[in-house]
């Protein structure tokens, strides 16, 4: 039968709702915690609890809070699981994950991005049953998809709409594909986005409500939180700083435009530069690693990526003043070789104020931030409501 507003059906759906959105939000609560949080009576909080435990979508365990004896809720980790799926430009990463926030099982797979898309939904899909056989699960368990993908997306249609960085995607809809082939909600973002919210949930972001994720690959992006929630923008391309413009008479960017900071830093316009001694090979991983052996044409190399990167995060510090910034993947790997000049870079362009309260870090996930954003992508997005399914309402419930 339908709820209608404001009947005790819905009303007692909406506390079910409340307690497990607090109990989501913290990872874990005491009852006592959860009264606190929700502003539903103790008596209330209690009867629920115990609803929620008989569905199986909560555990109780005894534990003690100031001394005493109390008993922590938490979502249980038997309720569903939640897929990761990140599309790098060279690779496919895909991971499985609980509602307690455990990753089950994770694998990763060359993969060429500007190939067709379809070849990469059908390599995702083959990944994701494989990976819930080893987790011991099955797609009817799945209760939400994250997916990442190296571009911006059109935040009104959910369609990828930029030709010049992905044209095998052009007019796709991932999310849409991704859901059609694995019968649950997918949640699109691009990769930036996604480094940014796994470094928040489990990297060198957590405890920060306000923090740039910078990635530094074959093109340059930036993941935007403020106050805790990623901002996309109104069009879904905020953190696009890799067009930012250092020299309008530098390079032709694949933009269009000239002298983008991508020209400086990307690597596909920064390796060219050591292929007469290095080999036409080379990728940022190796040249990283080069560099950190005291290799000194990669070491100078990376260095001007740093300055022109702190160039960058200058101008995003002044405009916004994060007091984080993350710099991710493989970057992240160069440690101080590339902290330092950004350090150096960001304190001569920043205004005072915006330097003072900023640190700029190494990323901690490495190459997993993106397909970890995802997980918790999934876990953020998905309503509270597929949690509780179809309980019933009780007399003696508010």
């Amino acid at each position: 039968m339908a709820q209608t507003p404001g009947s005790q059906s819905s009303l007692h759906r909406a506390n079910l709702e409340r307690v497990v959105r607090a109990v989501r939000g913290a990872g874990a609560l005491t009852q006592a915690e959860i009264a606190r949080a929700t502003g539903l009576s103790a008596a209330t909080v209690s009867n629920i609890v115990r609803e929620l435990r008989e569905l199986g979508t909560i555990d109780v365990r005894d534990t003690s809070a100031g001394g005493r004896r109390a008993r922590s809720v938490s979502l249980s980790s038997d309720a569903g699981v939640v897929v990761g799926v990140d599309f790098g430009h060279s690779h496919l990463r895909v991971a499985v994950g609980n509602l307690a926030h455990q990753v089950l099982a994770e694998e990763s797979e060359p993969f060429d991005v500007d190939s067709a898309a379809d070849a990469g939904f059908e390599l995702a899909e083959r990944m994701v049953d494989g990976l819930l056989t080893t987790a011991g699960s099955s797609r009817t368990k799945i209760i939400g998809v994250g997916l990442g993908v190296p571009g911006p997306i059109d935040a009104e249609r959910s369609v990828i709409d930029a030709t010049a960085l992905l044209p095998g995607w052009h007019g796709t809809n991932p999310s849409e594909e991704l859901s059609r082939r694995l019968g649950a909600p997918v949640y699109v973002d691009n990769d930036a986005n996604l480094g940014a919210l796994g470094e928040l949930v489990w990297g060198s972001g957590r405890g920060c409500a306000d923090l740039a994720y910078v990635k530094v690959a074959s093109g340059v992006g930036a993941g935007l939180v403020i106050n805790g929630q990623i901002y996309r923008g109104p069009g879904g391309s905020a953190g696009e700083i890799g067009h930012i413009t250092l020299d309008e008479s530098g390079p032709v960017c694949r933009c269009g435009n000239r002298g983008c900071l991508e020209t400086f830093a990307a690597s596909r316009y920064v390796l060219p530069l050591l292929a007469a001694t290095h080999g036409p090979g080379l990728t940022m991983a190796g040249m990283v690693r080069a560099a950190r052996d005291g290799d000194a044409g990669c070491r100078r190399v990376l260095a001007d990526i740093a300055h022109h990167v702190g160039s960058g995060v200058a101008q995003l510090c002044n405009v916004l003043g994060p007091s984080r910034v993350v710099i991710g993947d493989e970057l992240a790997d160069a440690g101080e070789l590339v902290l330092e000049p950004m350090r150096t870079a960001v304190r001569r362009y920043t205004i005072p104020s915006a330097a003072r309260q900023l640190s700029l870090v190494a990323g901690a996930l490495g190459g997993r931030a993106e397909v970890l954003g995802a997980l918790a992508l999934a876990l953020r997005e998905m309503g509270d409501g597929v949690l509780i399914g179809s309980a019933a309402p009780r007399d003696d419930q508010g």
